[in-house]
């Protein structure tokens, strides 16, 4: 039998929602024993953006894959004593509520510490310390706050938030790399450590280049943005790539939402670019022949593939210019994600049965380790292993866990 990366690690999930749920899913697949810590109402994502009555929501199945569930009440005085033997018996503890919240149950560092020197005690927050601490945050929140909606849409419009969940989802990978090494050196040190993870820092940290284009404004404007006008901060720029190499998305036939392919004009491009879209004389036209004199034009110059890509579906588009090794990219929607062959071979889109709503569709592992395969399985229903952790684990009798149920404590 395969071990997995984590095997013989234990997470004592205390997330919800996304951030930490992602963090949490992620540590599962990597082979950790994850025991989900809900409240007896269960996490709120269950009931969220339901499709089906009275089903866990797809909300909740694909963010909590391969975990255990447990329900328990620590605002009662033995729901406090189960959950310091629980944080006793875990290797990780991983939390996302508001500031402050796992100290008002009693629960403080130092506290988590004596209870187990050796814990890894990973914390998900909107903000670091400051006048941002006690701000609520959601996903676009701390996309705005971290630099990305200022600096994503078109100089003529509002700022957007993007579709990938980089608040949430984004910040969830960094606090798996701040949990992994904590456990790194604990091998070295024999003690556990606090991990902070803070939304808005992730997305910053996401947003690094736009900061790199913050300093260089001031040595005059940015070249290769297809603005015109620049002021004291960095533009939204379209779908401009922003690095050395101008990108753009250009139209392709028939026309629909998506029929579009994302394409990258190297200097070796050109040429067969040109001979592409039926203008082979711009490769030698001194106005043409080089990046420097196609930079003040790129939106012409994009202007002209489209004239070529309108009149062809982006399947062809993507096939010719992929002959004369010209980057480019379709642009996919979510339906051609999830019906791609490629990405289900990859084991990216996959197929998960659950008990209660029948098979649904998840995204898989991004993380391949040759020796740690990942097998997705179903999310837990709400406390589906209480009786495997208290009775089998912790100990409880029989009887104590029915009590327990009967007073509201699980």
């Amino acid at each position: 039998m395969t071990t997995k990366a984590l095997e013989g690690i234990r997470v004592l999930d205390m997330t919800h929602v996304q951030s930490g749920p992602s963090a949490t899913q992620l540590l599962a697949w990597l082979g950790a024993d994850v025991i989900k810590l809900e409240a007896p109402t269960g996490d709120i994502t269950r009931t969220q953006l339901r499709d089906i009555p009275g089903v866990d929501s797809l909300y909740f199945t694909m963010l909590n894959s391969n975990k255990r569930s447990i329900t328990l009440n620590t605002k009662t005085e033995r729901g406090k004593q189960l959950l310091a033997e629980l944080i006793r018996r875990s290797d990780v503890m991983v939390e996302n509520f508001g500031p402050g919240a796992i100290d008002r149950m009693g629960f403080t560092w130092d506290r988590i510490r004596e209870i187990n020197p050796r814990i890894v005690y990973a914390s998900i927050k909107g903000f670091g310390e400051g006048p941002y601490t006690d701000f609520k945050a959601y996903e676009v929140v701390a996309q705005a706050m971290g630099g990305s909606m200022s600096t994503t849409g078109f100089e003529d419009g509002p700022p957007l938030a993007t579709g990938a969940q980089i608040g949430d989802s984004g910040t969830g990978i960094h606090a798996v790399a701040g949990i992994l090494a904590a456990l790194f050196q604990r091998e070295n040190t024999g003690r556990g450590q606090r991990v902070n993870v803070a939304m808005q820092h992730a997305v910053l940290n996401l947003c690094r280049v736009k900061l790199r284009d913050q300093q260089r404004l001031a040595h005059g404007p940015l070249a290769e943005y297809p603005n015109d006008d620049f002021g004291d901060e960095v533009p939204r720029s379209g779908n401009a790539s922003g690095g050395g190499q101008p990108g753009w998305a250009i139209r392709c036939a028939p026309g629909g939402p998506n029929d579009y392919v994302y394409v990258i004009v190297q200097p070796v491009g050109w040429k067969p670019l040109s001979e592409l879209i039926g203008r082979p004389e711009l490769a030698d036209d001194p106005e043409w022949a080089t990046p420097e004199a196609r930079l003040p034009k790129l939106e012409k110059m994009f202007q002209l593939i489209e004239e070529w890509s309108s009149t062809l579906p982006k399947w062809q588009v993507l096939e010719q210019l992929n002959s004369h090794n010209i980057p480019c990219g379709p642009i996919l929607s979510t339906k051609e994600i999830i019906e791609d062959d490629s990405l289900v071979a990859n084991e990216m889109v996959v197929k998960v049965a659950h008990p209660e709503r029948g098979e649904f569709v998840t995204v898989g592992s991004p993380l391949k380790l040759s020796d740690s395969p990942v097998d997705v399985t179903s999310s837990p229903l709400l406390g589906e292993h209480n009786e495997e952790v208290y009775i089998g684990e912790l100990g409880l009798g029989d009887e104590e866990l029915r009590l327990l149920k009967s007073s509201g404590v699980i």
